[in-house]
Parts: C-alpha cells; sequence; structure tokens
C-alpha cells in the first residue's frame, strides 16, 4: 500500500496560558500551531509516511507562518491555497485536578472556512495516495467547508483511495441537528470512522441507553451496540473509539475499542498523567491509520494508536513528537519512565 496520506482540514494559530494559569492571570501566551487534520499529517510524517496537508490560509505572514511550522516536520504543503480574510484562533486554559480545561475560539471568517472546492484539484491532490482523513471539524465551520469536505471524500472514493473521518462533534461550531444533516451525508463515503459514543450521538443520531460519557466511565456493551449500529447503516470496514476515564482533568484511564463488522477488540488500558490532553484523539487516529497503511491487523493498529495517543498526553502543544520507537517500547509493556541514558 502506498504510505502517502492526506488530509483535509484547519490549521489554526494556538494561544494558551503559561503553566497552569487562568485566563484571567494571564498577561502572555504560548504560541504555536495546530488543528485536527493538521496534527495527524504531522505524526504520520514523524512515523515514517507521507504526509500531505490541505487548507486554505491568509496571504500574510500568519498563514506563512502556520505553513512553516507543518513544513518543519515534513508535511507536504505545497497544495495549500492561500487568500481569504485572517487565520483561525483558538485560546487554551489548562485545567488541573478537578478543574477543567477551557478553550475559546476565535475562527470566524477564517480562510478555510471560505474555501471553493474549485481552488483545489483533489484528483492530482490524491494521485498516488493510499488514504485520506478529515474530521468532523472541518465541514461544521461553513457550509462551503462541508461543500469542499463532500468533493474531497467523494475525489478519493472514486480514486480508489481508503477514506476516513474522526466525527470530532464540536458544540460550539454547530448544532447536532445540524451535523446530522451533514454527517450522514459525508460517511456515505467513509470507509474507516473514528469517534466515541457521544460523537456518534451528536453527530450521526446514534446512541445506546447503556452508556453515559458525562460520568466518565466505560461501559463496553453500550459502545459495542453503538458500532453495530454505525456498521449497518454505513457499511464502515472499520470502527474505532478512543475510551476515557476522567478521574480528574490531571489523571484519566485512556484506552481504545475497534470494530471489523465481526470482532471487537479492546485494547490495553494507559494511566495517564496529563501534560496537555488536547490533539490525543488525533494522535490515536493518526496511529491507526499508520497500523492500517503499513499492514498491521485492525487489533494492533489500535493498539498502536492508543499507546501513541497516550504519550502524547505527556507532550505539550497539538502535536505528537513519540517516536516509532517509544510507541514500540510502551506496547511491550515499558511504561516506567525511566530516564534514558
Amino acid at each position: 500500500m502506498s504510505q502517502k496520506v492526506v488530509t483535509l482540514g484547519e490549521v489554526m494559530l494556538r494561544l494558551s496560558t503559561p503553566g497552569f494559569e487562568r485566563f484571567v492571570q494571564a498577561d502572555s501566551f504560548d504560541v504555536t500551531y495546530g488543528g485536527g487534520e493538521a496534527n495527524v499529517a504531522v505524526a504520520l510524517c514523524n512515523y515514517g509516511l507521507q504526509g500531505t496537508f490541505v487548507t486554505k490560509v491568509p496571504s500574510n505572514a500568519l498563514g506563512q507562518a502556520a505553513i512553516n511550522h507543518l513544513r518543519r516536520y515534513g508535511v507536504d504543503t505545497q497544495h495549500i491555497a492561500r487568500g481569504g480574510k485572517r487565520l483561525g484562533i483558538y485560546f487554551l486554559e489548562t485545567g488541573a485536578s478537578m478543574r477543567a480545561s477551557q478553550v475559546i475560539y476565535d475562527r470566524a471568517d477564517a480562510a478555510v472556512a471560505e474555501a471553493e472546492a474549485g481552488e483545489f484539484d483533489f484528483d492530482r491532490i490524491l494521485d498516488g495516495a493510499s488514504w485520506f482523513h478529515t474530521t468532523g471539524i472541518t465541514p461544521a465551520l461553513s457550509d462551503k467547508a462541508a461543500e469542499l469536505t463532500e468533493a474531497a471524500l467523494k475525489a478519493a472514493r472514486a480514486k480508489g483511495v481508503t477514506t476516513s473521518i474522526d466525527l470530532n462533534f464540536r458544540k460550539k461550531l454547530w448544532t447536532k441537528e445540524k451535523a446530522r444533516e451533514v454527517m450522514t451525508r459525508l460517511c456515505e463515503y467513509v470507509d474507516v470512522c473514528i469517534g466515541n459514543e457521544e460523537d456518534a450521538e451528536m453527530s450521526l443520531g446514534f446512541k445506546s441507553k447503556d452508556t453515559d460519557v458525562t460520568k466518565g466511565q466505560l461501559n463496553l456493551d453500550g459502545y459495542k451496540d453503538v458500532f453495530r449500529q454505525m456498521k449497518e447503516r454505513f457499511g464502515f470496514k472499520y470502527i474505532a473509539s478512543t475510551l476515557r476515564e476522567s478521574h480528574s482533568a490531571s489523571d484519566n484511564g485512556w484506552s481504545a475499542l475497534a470494530f471489523d463488522g465481526n470482532d471487537f477488540h479492546h485494547t490495553r488500558q494507559y494511566e495517564v498523567r496529563i501534560v496537555d490532553r488536547v490533539g490525543s484523539g488525533d494522535s490515536f487516529a493518526s496511529g491507526f491509520i499508520y497500523g492500517l497503511v503499513t499492514g498491521m491487523k485492525m487489533q494492533d493498529a489500535a493498539e498502536f494508536g492508543v499507546a501513541a495517543s497516550a504519550l502524547k498526553h505527556t507532550i505539550p502543544g497539538d502535536l505528537n513528537h513519540a517516536t516509532l520507537t517509544e510507541v514500540s517500547a510502551l506496547m511491550k509493556g515499558d511504561a516506567s519512565g525511566r530516564v534514558q541514558r
């Protein structure tokens, strides 16, 4: 299988309060860049694959800075369009113990939200690719962004490229009614679906009466019920979800569940002390994709994804800088955190 993976989405400027300061305390912000599909492209490059990222950024210094940030990690940015009003921004206040993290978006009128499908030659962009990935965040940005996402998925399907989507429902971006209307249409072109039970309910309308994600506790039977409903409706080849047990904002249990239409696989669970949880779902998606692209069985790809994303929780910023060696060692049981000399 080709090792070229194309992702489509938004890259944003991230402004984080230093340490664990609250917004009202901060008089400076730490600067980085990130976004769901961009994070996936970077991680795949980090693992040795060819990650290509497609978006639109403004023709100004901030747009160029975002592109430069991706290029430093080996991401192919040649198909990024230029123009539009601005680069989206999000502000992050990192929580601790019983205080939750807070995110404030400032992304209205972002360049990618106004991008037209005609600005991208998807036949050329997808040439030689084996995989195309996007998320439910991108179509939530605007009707134009939803049309762009659908055009890309259709083009990938026409070229025989495997497609995946991380449902990633964001209530600050759209309503569940709008999400269900759009995502139900998009999922007709998807082979691999990633997303937790809440995403499945809000984005697609699937719900198990036995699962309540707000309690921070797992009910695998509830997830399996939802997965079966999704498989029956859309015929996905694989469905996967991260499973988070929220003991506090600082300590979580972390595992994943994957389904191939016949068998379920629940991965090993990791107890993670959180440094930065933003991008943890993206790091699972990239790990799962990496495993499948490189020929792993579903259960091994899920184990790779959950180990990679467990490590991401320990790394500041949106991006997962865990190496293949570190992920492999964790999969083999080395969670000691001993100093490497």
